[in-house]
C-alpha cells in the first residue's frame, strides 16, 4: 500500500510526462500546420504563375486635341494551351498593337479577339513563336462558391519579367459598384493589386482562377468574378464583342436604402423610369411598375446588389424579338411585349484634325448622355490641344458641331471630307466658320488656320 505522500508524487510524474508529451505535440505541430499553410500557397501558385502574362501595348489617343501614342502596360492570363488570353478592357483599349510576354522569356505579338467595356474584360490571341505548339495556361474555379475570408492570391506582372504575388482574404464576394459595370458584381479582396497588375488573375488555394484583377488602393482591391468571365468569353470568341440587348428600362431594388424608398413584398424589381424613345418606353412601361416575371422566368431585386443579374438578364435577350414582361401595376397584372434592340458601341469613334488642333469623336448615347439630349446623331470636340488654332478660336470640349462652311456635320466622314479639302486649299483659304451648340445655345466662331503650331 503507497502512502499518501508517495501517492501525490506518483500521480505528479505522471500528469507531468502527459502535460510534456502534449505540450511536445502542441509544439511540435505549430510549424507543420505554418508549413502545410505555406506548401498549400506555394503550389496554387505554381499552378498558375507560369501562365501570368505581361502586356504592353500601343496606345493611340485624341483627349489633348491631337493624335498621340503612348506606352501602357498591364497583366493578363493564359487561359487556353493555344495561346488565348484574358486582360482588361482598359489595358488595351485604343491599342494598335499588343505585346505578351511569360514569365521564361517568350516574347508574343497577340490579337485582340474581342472587347468588352462593361466588364472590363478583353480577349487575346497569341502568335505562339516557331518551335512552340503549346503555352502555360490556367484553369477557372468556381467563384460563387467564395466566402468572405478565403484566402485568395492577387497576381501580375507590373514590371515586366518579375511576377508579383500578394495574398489575403474575400472581403466581399457580391461588390456593387454602379459606376463600374451595370451588368455584375465585383469580388472585394485586400489582397493588394498594384498598379501594372491590372488584368491579372485572382486566385484560390486549389490554383484555380477565380477572377481578374481590374483596380485596386486604399486596402481595397477588386476582380471580375470568374462566374461573370466565364459566361461572357465565349461571345467575345465567336463575335469579338458582348451583344448586350437595350430596352430602355432602369431599374430599382425593392429596398432602395440610398432614394430611401422601400417597395411592399419581397419579389419582382420596380421600373424607376424608360428612357426616351426606348422600346420600354413605346411598349407602354410605366416608373413604378413592378416587373414580376420575363419570358415567364421570375425576376427579383430586393436589394441594390441584385440589380446586375437582372440586368444581365435582359442584356441577354434576343434582339428584335419580342418578350413577354409580366407586370404588377397598382393592383393589376398586366402583360407587356418590349422588342429589344441591339445595344451596339457604348463609346463614339474619333478623329484628329491637323492643322485646326483639335478632335472630335461621335455622340454615344451611352457615353454621352448630356450631349445626346441635344444631338441624338452628330459630333462633338473632344480635345482642344494647347496652344492651337481651334483654343484661338474659342471651341472647347463637348462644343456639339453643327456645320463648318455652312456644310451640315453629322458623322466623322463629314468632318474628315471638309477637313481634307481645307487643308488642300489653305493657301488659298486659311479661315473655315463654324457653327457649334454648346449647353443648348447656338455658337458661330471662326477657325484661323494659317498658323502651324506643330511646326514651332
Amino acid at each position: 500500500m503507497v502512502c499518501y505522500p508517495a501517492r501525490m508524487l506518483v500521480i505528479g510524474v505522471l500528469l507531468a510526462a502527459v502535460s510534456t508529451e502534449r505540450a511536445a505535440e502542441a509544439q511540435a505541430a505549430l510549424p507543420v500546420q505554418a508549413e502545410d499553410f505555406r506548401v498549400i500557397v506555394q503550389q496554387a501558385k505554381e499552378k498558375v504563375f507560369p501562365a501570368v502574362l505581361y502586356i504592353r501595348c500601343l496606345q493611340e489617343t485624341h483627349e489633348a486635341g491631337e493624335r498621340k501614342s503612348q506606352e501602357i502596360s498591364g497583366s493578363g492570363v493564359v487561359i487556353t494551351p493555344d495561346g488565348q488570353a484574358l486582360t482588361n478592357w482598359h489595358v488595351i483599349d485604343k491599342a494598335t498593337s499588343v505585346r505578351c510576354l511569360l514569365a521564361d522569356g517568350t516574347a508574343m505579338e497577340a490579337e485582340v479577339l474581342g472587347s468588352d467595356k462593361s466588364a472590363d474584360l478583353a480577349l487575346l490571341q497569341m502568335s505562339l513563336p516557331d518551335g512552340r505548339e503549346t503555352l502555360p495556361y490556367a484553369k477557372f474555379g468556381d467563384s460563387d462558391a467564395l466566402q468572405e475570408g478565403d484566402f485568395v492570391m492577387a497576381m501580375g506582372a507590373p514590371w515586366g519579367l518579375n511576377r508579383s504575388v500578394s495574398i489575403g482574404i474575400i472581403s466581399c464576394t457580391r461588390r456593387y459598384l454602379p459606376d463600374t459595370s451595370e451588368y455584375s458584381l465585383w469580388l472585394q479582396t485586400d489582397a493588394s493589386i498594384n498598379p501594372g497588375n491590372s488584368g491579372g488573375p485572382l486566385v484560390n488555394t486549389e490554383g484555380e482562377v477565380i477572377g481578374l484583377n481590374t483596380r485596386g488602393g486604399g486596402g481595397m482591391g477588386f476582380a471580375v468574378p470568374s462566374h461573370t468571365v466565364t459566361v461572357l468569353v465565349d461571345q467575345l470568341r465567336e463575335h469579338g464583342q458582348v451583344a448586350w440587348s437595350w430596352t430602355g428600362l432602369q431599374l430599382q431594388a425593392l429596398r432602395d436604402f440610398n432614394r430611401d424608398m422601400y417597395f411592399e413584398g419581397t419579389e419582382g424589381v420596380i421600373v424607376a423610369e424608360t428612357d426616351p424613345q426606348s422600346p420600354a418606353r413605346r411598349a407602354g412601361l410605366q416608373p413604378r411598375d413592378r416587373i414580376m416575371k420575363v419570358n415567364g422566368d421570375p425576376v427579383s431585386a430586393l436589394t441594390e446588389e441584385d440589380l446586375p443579374a437582372v440586368r444581365r438578364t435582359l442584356g441577354f435577350l434576343a434582339e428584335d424579338v419580342p418578350a413577354q414582361f409580366e407586370v404588377r401595376r397598382g393592383g393589376e397584372t398586366l402583360t407587356f411585349q418590349i422588342t429589344p434592340r441591339e445595344k451596339g458601341k457604348v463609346e463614339g469613334e474619333e478623329l484628329d484634325c491637323p492643322r485646326w488642333d483639335f478632335t472630335v469623336k461621335t455622340i454615344n448615347q451611352f457615353d454621352n448622355e448630356d450631349l445626346y439630349f441635344y444631338r441624338k446623331k452628330g459630333v462633338f470636340v473632344f480635345g482642344v490641344k494647347y496652344p492651337g488654332n481651334a483654343l484661338d478660336a474659342g471651341l472647347q470640349t463637348n462644343d456639339i458641331i453643327l456645320t463648318i462652311d455652312g456644310l451640315s456635320v453629322e458623322t466623322l466622314d463629314d468632318v474628315r471630307q471638309i477637313h481634307e479639302e481645307a487643308l488642300a486649299n489653305v493657301k488659298t483659304k486659311h479661315r473655315v466658320a463654324i457653327v457649334v451648340l454648346r449647353n443648348g445655345l447656338y455658337r458661330h466662331l471662326v477657325l484661323k488656320f494659317s498658323r502651324d503650331y506643330s511646326k514651332e
